[in-house]
């Protein structure tokens, strides 16, 4: 599939959001977090108003490119040309987060076999690993509605969000909010991680053990700790690394 360059027609700031965004899709898929061409990454555009960039619905994540990327506003009109429809579903989700939240450049939603399983337990994530008492530091959870294709679960989903960073779609799938696609991605790696643990764990038949609450209290500057300070701009370089010795291709 030919598309055009969008380099010249955006600025450098755009362009380097972009080619981040289109970075992150090809990681996701990396990782085995798709789900054919039915989940989504959204990034916020630089600038007053609440534009974001998500995926063209119909590609592969890993045929994702900078210039393929499409600009939609708040009431999902296309800012950037393309012969390939935006998800209502994602448009919806994502819409609705970068409205409510200033601090959500990057919004990741998925629907992994782990992140599905562990969402459609009542108990939702339950504080076994290490890695689940990152997500439990920020964790809230949203009720199914079907699939979200209407205005008026949006409402719902910022509330229930709130100012977490981590949420579980019941019956649906995780969702990660970020200052930086960066930061997102690391989120939805400890997630998507902590509901593999859970399941393999709980697929082990004994009596689990749960984590202390006064340990789970110390989570958040753990992270800090971790990641220097960071976040995911820590682990972020060497992914795009990784990425690079598979396909540079996200770049055009």
């Amino acid at each position: 599939m030919h598309i055009p360059s969008m380099q010249d027609r955006v600025s450098a700031d755009e362009w380097q959001l972009r080619c981040d965004l289109a970075a992150c899709y090809r990681l996701v898929a990396l990782y085995g977090w798709t789900d054919l061409i039915f989940t989504h990454i959204s990034a916020r555009v630089p600038g007053p108003e609440h534009h974001f960039l998500i995926n063209p619905y119909g590609m592969m994540f890993d045929e994702i490119t900078a210039s393929s990327l499409i600009k939609v506003d708040q009431d999902g009109n296309k800012l950037s040309e393309s012969t390939l429809p935006v998800n209502r579903a994602g448009f919806v989700i994502h819409s609705a987060i970068h409205a409510a939240r200033d601090d959500a450049q990057c919004v990741i939603h998925n629907h992994t076999r782990a992140g599905v399983a562990v969402s459609a337990q009542r108990d939702g994530v339950l504080p076994i690993s290490q890695q689940s008492t990152f997500v439990l530091a920020s964790l809230a959870y949203h009720d199914y509605e079907g699939v979200a294709l209407h205005d008026a679960e949006k409402p719902r989903l910022q509330d229930d969000l709130g100012t977490a960073n981590f949420l579980m779609l019941r019956n649906h799938g995780l969702l990660t909010v970020g200052a930086s696609i960066a930061d997102a991605f690391l989120s939805m790696y400890i997630f998507e991680s902590a509901c593999q643990i859970q399941l393999a764990a709980q697929a082990g038949g004994g009596e689990l053990r749960m984590i202390a609450p006064d340990i789970l209290a110390g989570t958040a500057e753990s992270m800090r700790v971790q990641t220097a300070g960071l976040g995911g701009a820590f682990a972020w370089p060497a992914l795009l690394r990784k990425l690079e010795r598979v396909d540079d291709s996200y770049r055009s």
